[in-house]
């Protein structure tokens, strides 16, 4: 495997990763929604099932924390891509933020930035 190869292998894990994090909490406010919706249909008190609606709150908290990490793994990576002057690779969806409008630590744009130009195939 050449570099480039490598660079789009590990970019689309990492892409895998966020929208299996963003599915995940989608299915868990699914599921509290449910819940509450469950409670309401059966003329139930909002004491019941409390508990354990209160831990799938928990567990959306955690995966909110979790996202936050996978983002900061994302800006990581595309520090220490740079870093290693590997040039721009596009992988994933493209409309992404403009990341550089605010750089991640408070660092200065690099050179060119903001500048539109065509990607070159690799």
């Amino acid at each position: 495997m050449d570099r480039s190869e490598v660079v789009a292998s590990v970019a689309g894990e990492l892409h895998a990763t966020e929208n299996a994090i963003d599915t995940a909490i989608t299915q868990a406010t699914t599921l509290v929604q449910s819940m509450i919706g469950g409670r309401a249909a059966l003329g139930l008190s909002p004491v019941s099932g409390a508990g354990s609606q209160t831990k799938a709150m928990e567990t959306i908290a955690a995966l909110s924390t979790a996202r936050e990490a996978i983002v900061a793994c994302h800006a990581e990576m595309q520090k220490d891509h740079r870093k290693l002057g590997w040039g721009i690779y596009a992988v994933g969806p493209l409309n992404k933020p403009d990341d550089w409008e605010t750089p991640i630590g408070g660092g200065e744009k690099p050179t060119g930035v903001g500048i539109t130009t065509r990607l070159r195939a690799v």
